[in-house]
């Protein structure tokens, strides 16, 4: 596999330089780009302890607009956490590939694979989600390791969505939608049942920087019994380089363990201030999921943290977290510190 990542990264830092500029060589409406992500981390959980050093994510996006009402983007994952059981394997996917029709900025069409429209954090880039991973119910409730046991797809899906822009005040729209129809199975995989995905949000932006929404998803799980049900309320503030965010999803149906029930939920709280501004923030995040919707099965992450930007393309992460794990009687002490840069 080494031999293979090696001439990619070879590739994409021949023909690029920070910011992403366009391929040296080819036509000016393609972009290369990408992303790297190193971590440490060590854990002090009972039985369970960790101290290791790791790739979380190296990334490599080609985008294009062959027209000026067209954008197209492809995007592999070369590297890092594939979410299989056994934590065993790192391998090299295609993780994007679809193209938008942009004419209209009230209705645009996307189709292909992407992200689920679900939530404000899943379809965050990972540098600027702020925090060590995704939260935890996003993770579980939408598509990344999901609970009902499909394949890790980082939140994506093979399908066709329509979402838009309107009610312009002041050169702002006031409302967001988003609609899609989707398989279902995830990532690099063809429907198995015939069955759809039926995924959408409406957020509201009443002053700058604020957006309050909901979102909605209804769908099945080949090998799952019932149908999946979940929904999502958000809410988030970002401006004047402050972050707050908070999400409640709630999901209704059978995961990969029949025996854990119907219902799972979780929500988080975050935020991000700036003490040098775009140079040096501090932060925190209250992240709780229930697997069975009960406190008997949570597990709480409390988090404690900085970052340091270099430049816009190179940032320097360190966090503390303290969990509580009730389903094992576990509460133990985390440390996660990432060098992440964008090429």
């Amino acid at each position: 596999m080494t031999k293979r990542i090696i001439p990619l990264l070879a590739l994409a830092m021949s023909f690029t330089t920070a910011g992403a500029q366009s391929i040296a060589g080819l036509p000016g409406n393609l972009k290369l780009s990408g992303y790297g992500m190193v971590q440490y981390q060590a854990s002090d959980k009972k039985h369970a302890e960790e101290n290791a050093f790791n790739l979380r994510l190296v990334r490599v996006s080609l985008e294009a607009r062959p027209h000026q009402d067209f954008y197209g983007k492809a995007q592999m994952q070369i590297s890092g956490n594939t979410f299989d059981p056994d934590k065993k394997k790192t391998d090299i996917r295609l993780v994007d590939l679809f193209g938008e029709w942009q004419k209209y900025e009230f209705f645009r069409v996307k189709a292909g694979q992407f992200k689920r429209p679900f939530t404000f954090e899943n379809p965050m880039h990972p540098i600027t989600q702020g925090f060590m991973s995704y939260s935890q119910n996003v993770t579980k409730l939408a598509g990344f390791s999901d609970r009902t046991g499909e394949q890790g797809s980082n939140g994506r899906d093979i399908g066709l969505q329509i979402q838009g822009d309107f009610l312009k005040v002041g050169g702002r729209n006031l409302l967001h939608y988003q609609v899609g129809v989707f398989n279902g199975e995830g990532i690099n995989q063809k429907d198995k049942d015939n069955r759809k995905d039926f995924i959408g949000g409406l957020w509201v932006m009443p002053i700058d920087g604020l957006r309050v929404g909901a979102f909605g998803w209804k769908g099945n799980r080949v090998g799952v019994v019932g149908d999946k049900n979940r929904y999502a309320l958000s809410a988030e503030y970002a401006n004047y380089d402050w972050t707050f965010r908070t999400e409640y999803i709630h999901s209704q149906g059978y995961g990969s363990d029949v025996a854990k029930g119907t219902k799972a939920d979780g929500v988080y709280a975050l935020c991000i201030a700036p003490v040098i501004k775009k140079k040096l923030h501090v932060k925190a995040r209250y992240d709780l999921y229930r697997d069975q919707k009960t406190w008997a099965s949570s597990k709480t992450f409390y988090e404690v943290g900085a970052d340091y930007l270099f430049t816009k393309n190179l940032q320097l992460n360190l966090e503390y977290a303290r969990v509580n794990e009730r389903t094992g009687h576990h509460n133990y002490n985390l440390v996660d510190v990432e060098l992440d840069f964008r090429f």
